[in-house]
């Protein structure tokens, strides 16, 4: 027993396991009896008779470790003699049940190939999931030189694989049911078609919530052709299952800055097709048309814009005197920016943080660059997890009311040393600069829940004495000469939509604004909007809402006569003037 306890150690928790347990085939059990043979004791040869397969060395040497423990000191002899049972009996039992794990291989034969444990357990589901949220690993090869086709013959698209279609359909069918404003327009304005005629060109984030608004506006009448405003956040699956639907779709997740401009291209530039209407999100769509196809402008009727990027690139154009078709102006109205700009980016920053870094919020240092409606929404969703959060701002106005709702308002440079995680979401560009990069600390996490990722200057990124390190989807790591690294999410495009998913309730408020506004311009009568950018009447912001009310059981008080006299509004609405924001 001593010389045991020499061979083996003190202890059986010494012991490693091994990592993996494959699955037995002949040359593997008869290799564990010439292995068993040698090694084990004369007894353990004779227990083992007929079918029985003996231990193998390691099991067997953790069981005489356990034994081993009973022959320390203060140990009597019938502890020692119940010990020895105990080891006789699990010798025994693993015997039995590698005997009869033995007769059933025989039985069923096993193949010498096998797919990992890994890779196996619900192959399915992970399929699904992965060909409807993120990358395909089916191949390599670019979808720009892929033919493919749907069952109906249509070839007028490119997206990553066609055959992920039916995932597509199912996510799409999911996000109808959180849309109900959406449905409703189909069900009250699908008999008029009041888009019928309409050659809508689109280029939003292509995922299962636009894809409803994409379809409602098929279904009002319009033809529609679409393009990805965002390299990151195509859902695949989608696309496929839009193109099988019958939409000229061009976009794929992980588009390179050729492949995006090449997508638009295609949208626009068809033999047969020309828009003549715009739904844009960032004003990357309605800029390649003004600088490549400025023509096309004249059969355009109008121009929805939903992002503050966007709206930016148009009041530039109206003040140089060249915007030449009327625009909606939707990311200013009240129905986006009270409940897309606030309660979706609230939900989902912290989603897009836990799926790409599993931070833990409470007692980090945050600061967050901006606070608009997406800055009030990020800093509050980490106020909530204990997080420390500081805000930077340029408007006192936004400043004071960061200061009342409790934050510290301070400048980037004062904190940025000491920081656990920078958010920007201004709308402006090169907010976070290489000085500020060069001073944060060792793994400070670094990303953008604005429009564009040019609020971090990730040009000055790319220089000799900076390595790039690729961590996993969406993660990279960007290494200093001296070791410090610090994490780039989503190469500093939105966090959200590239890295988790977002409200679908919330999104189809902002749909059903944009698909309103799409109608509201297309069939104006001649002369009601000039080549200027408005907003959306406060009347169809509050039908939009009225919309949604229905989901919650909501019941709305009504004025009496003489309330609205006193306060000078129709008992119908609108209750907001028009300058109300």
């Amino acid at each position: 027993m001593a010389e045991e306890k020499e061979q083996i150690g003190a202890s059986w928790e010494d012991l490693s396991l091994p990592d993996d347990y494959p699955e037995p085939n002949v040359e593997d059990k008869a290799g564990l009896n010439e292995d068993t043979d040698k090694d084990t004791s004369a007894t353990t040869k004779e227990s083992t008779k007929g079918h029985a397969i003996k231990c193998s060395p390691k099991l067997l040497h953790m069981l005489k470790a356990a034994e081993s423990r009973w022959t320390r000191p203060g140990r009597n002899r019938a502890q020692l003699k119940a010990g020895e049972l105990l080891s006789e009996s699990l010798r025994t039992d693993v015997q039995i049940q590698l005997s009869d794990q033995r007769q059933e291989f025989s039985k069923h034969p096993i193949k010498t190939s096998c797919r990992p444990l890994s890779q196996s357990i619900s192959q399915s589901s992970t399929d699904s999931y992965s060909s409807v949220c993120s990358d395909s690993s089916e191949d390599e090869v670019s979808p720009r030189d892929k033919l493919q086709k749907t069952s109906t013959g249509l070839s007028d698209f490119c997206i990553k694989n066609i055959k992920q279609a039916d995932f597509g359909r199912r996510a799409i069918e999911a996000a109808q049911q959180e849309m109900s404003a959406l449905m409703v327009l189909r069900k009250r304005a699908g008999g008029e078609k009041p888009l019928a005629g309409a050659k809508v060109v689109g280029c939003t984030h292509i995922t299962a919530q636009t894809a409803v608004l994409i379809e409602t506006l098929s279904e009002l009448g319009a033809q529609c052709r679409w393009a990805a405003c965002n390299m990151f956040s195509t859902q695949n699956a989608v696309a496929a299952a839009l193109a099988e639907g019958g939409t000229s779709v061009y976009a794929w997740r992980g588009e390179s800055q050729d492949d995006f401009w090449w997508c638009i291209d295609h949208c626009v530039c068809a033999d047969t097709w020309q828009p003549n209407m715009i739904l844009d999100d960032g004003g990357s769509l309605t800029h390649r048309i003004y600088k490549k196809y400025p023509s096309l402008f004249k059969k355009v009727k109008g121009i929805v814009e939903e992002s503050v990027t966007g709206v930016y690139r148009l009041y530039q154009l109206s003040k140089a005197g060249s915007l030449c078709v009327p625009v909606m102006n939707v990311n200013d109205s009240v129905t986006k920016q009270k409940f897309d700009n606030l309660y979706c980016c609230k939900e989902s920053i912290l989603d897009g943080l836990k799926r790409t870094t599993d931070i833990m919020f409470g007692g980090k240092q945050v600061v967050v660059c901006g606070y608009g409606e997406v800055g009030k929404g990020c800093s509050a969703a980490l106020k909530a997890l204990c997080a420390v959060v500081y805000v930077t701002e340029v408007d006192p106005i936004c400043a004071l009311q960061a200061c009342m709702d409790g934050f510290r308002v301070v400048k980037l440079s004062e904190v940025v040393r000491q920081v656990d995680l920078v958010i920007t979401c201004t709308g402006s560009k090169n907010v976070v600069r290489r000085e500020h990069l060069d001073r944060m600390k060792n793994g400070c996490i670094v990303c953008n829940m604005g429009h564009s990722n040019n609020e971090l200057d990730l040009e000055s990124l790319q220089t000799a004495e900076l390595r790039w390190e690729h961590v996993k989807p969406q993660v990279d790591q960007v290494i200093w000469p001296n070791g410090k690294r610090i994490v780039l999410l989503a190469e500093g495009h939105l966090l959200n939509l590239s890295c988790s998913a977002v409200p679908s309730f919330v999104l189809s408020i902002t749909a059903a604004t944009q698909a309103l506004a799409l109608i509201e311009l297309y069939s104006a009568p001649e002369g009601r909007y000039k080549q200027d950018i408005y907003l959306l009447p406060k009347k169809m912001d509050e039908y939009v809402a009225s919309l949604h009310l229905l989901t919650f059981e909501a019941h709305l008080t009504e004025l009496a006569n003489d309330q609205a006299l006193y306060l000078g509004v129709s008992k119908h609405g609108p209750f907001k003037p028009n300058y109300y924001r």
